[in-house]
């Protein structure tokens, strides 16, 4: 039996025109595939209303920008954002039903809470793998419900704990999944395992924009999923790459940045709030990449999947350039170094150990 090919790339949905542009630089890798799988980072429709609370109006786009997902040859697509209700549900459900018309399989949202947990089955060279999608950083109201359109939950609660006796020390803080969304996960996680032979969890998580940081709940959460039956796990949100942990054997890429992304520029008041809140700068050489000036670095996971498993994970380093378009690093590239080690500073602390092989990074457990 031959070996199946999956990449999987982080958060899409710039905003600048021409889309064709994006993927000129990483079109060939992607070709290279059988299966491609991204995160949808907009909704694309010209219905709906801007949700007061949502406070991010660029966050709907003209249908024919959704070009950019065939341009790229993705199989599927999570919907599952913070972003995927901002304008309501026609805007979301105009979104599903257009990646449906490209021949695209969306993920992670839907009419409803049954409809959204709903996973992709892609059958490609003798080899069943499902993918499931989920969010867990929701605004109020964003979250689909058993006869309500929206995302399918994964939410956390936050709890400020004192940390030491002395009145006005910073508290720890202590995040715990909501339990209903958690068991529906594991549910979903362990009906897909008896379905397919792999098993792939998207998940739109974490703290974004300030770099190594990551949630209490979730590494908890990721050896959960992986108990019931996952193989691997993709997760985004961030804006930039975040740790790799070995879980059992099993990799979880908590972020994998940006893939292909642009926002309005920043003013100088606005800025300056950004870098204050999140301790991070930005980089004046990416003014439509507002996220800090590790932004533009990127990865994308790869996973060869042998005999109906995963036999190895690796990552593809990417750097996004100044027209915002990512590049695959190769290897004998200072660029491609500089990337591998970012990559071992920012796991530090999770189960790794990366190997350079070719093109690519292979992810092992540290006892390998």
């Amino acid at each position: 039996m031959s070996s199946l090919v999956m990449l999987g790339c982080g958060d899409v949905g710039p905003i600048h025109v021409p889309m064709s542009k994006y993927s000129t630089l990483a079109r060939q890798t992607l070709e290279a595939a059988d299966v491609r799988f991204a995160q949808v980072e907009r909704v694309y429709s010209a219905r709906g209303s801007l949700q007061l609370h949502s406070g991010d109006s660029h966050s709907r786009l003209p249908p024919h920008m959704a070009s950019i997902f065939s341009d790229c040859g993705f199989d599927v697509v999570s919907v599952a954002s913070n972003h995927a209700m901002d304008w309501g549900d026609d805007a979301l459900l105009d979104t599903i039903d257009l990646f449906g018309k490209k021949g695209i399989k969306a993920i992670g949202a839907g009419r409803n809470l049954a409809e959204a947990r709903e996973p992709a089955i892609v059958d490609r060279k003798e080899t069943r793998v499902a993918f499931l999608a989920y969010c867990s950083v929701l605004r109020e109201g964003y979250a689909a419900g058993p006869n309500k359109a929206g995302v399918a939950p994964l939410r956390v609660h936050t709890y400020y704990e004192p940390s030491e006796y002395q009145a006005g020390m910073p508290p720890r803080i202590v995040t715990i999944p909501y339990e209903e969304d958690m068991a529906n996960v594991l549910e979903d996680v362990a009906a897909a395992k008896k379905a397919a032979d792999a098993v792939v969890v998207i998940l739109h998580w974490g703290l974004h924009f300030i770099p190594r940081t990551i949630a209490g709940y979730q590494p908890k959460v990721a050896e959960a999923v992986f108990k019931a039956g996952a193989d691997l796990i993709v997760g985004h949100h961030a804006h930039v790459p975040k740790a790799i942990g070995m879980y059992g054997g099993k990799a979880c890429f908590f972020s994998v940045s940006n893939f292909m992304m642009s926002a309005p520029a920043f003013g100088a008041e606005k800025a300056k709030a950004f870098e204050k809140r999140y301790g991070v700068k930005l980089d004046p050489d990416y003014p439509n990449l507002p996220y800090g000036t590790d932004a533009k670095r990127s990865l994308v996971a790869k996973a060869v999947i042998k005999d109906k498993r995963i036999d190895r994970v690796s990552f593809l380093p990417v750097l996004i350039d100044k027209e915002l378009r990512p590049e695959v690093l190769r290897a004998g590239d200072g660029r491609f170094d500089d990337m591998v080690r970012y990559m071992d500073w920012v796991s530090d602390g999770f189960d790794h150990k990366f190997r350079v092989e070719g093109g690519e990074v292979i992810v092992e457990p540290a006892g390998d």
